[in-house]
C-alpha cells in the first residue's frame, strides 16, 4: 500500500480526504504551471491508493458471499 509524506500508510480516507484538497486546489486555478503539474501528479498517486483499497475490499467481499453468478444474470 502506499504512504504518505512521513512513511506511513495511507487509509482510504486519508487518501479520498487529500485527493479532494487536491481536486479542490486544482480547480481553484490559483497554481502555477509548475504547482499543477505536482498537484496533479499527487492526485494520480492518490487516485492509485484510493482504487487499491476499494478493489482489496470487493476481493474480500467476493471471497465471503457465495456465488450468486447463475442468480444475478437471471435478476437483469
Amino acid at each position: 500500500m502506499a504512504t504518505d509524506k512521513t512513511g506511513a500508510k495511507l487509509s482510504y480516507e486519508a487518501a479520498r480526504d487529500e485527493l479532494a484538497q487536491v481536486v479542490s486546489a486544482l480547480e481553484g486555478g490559483q497554481s502555477s504551471l509548475e504547482e499543477s503539474l505536482a498537484l496533479w501528479e499527487r492526485g494520480e498517486v492518490l487516485a492509485k491508493i484510493c482504487q487499491e483499497w476499494l478493489d482489496g475490499a470487493k476481493a474480500k467481499l467476493a471471497a465471503v458471499r457465495p456465488d450468486d453468478s447463475s442468480s444475478s444474470s437471471e435478476k437483469k
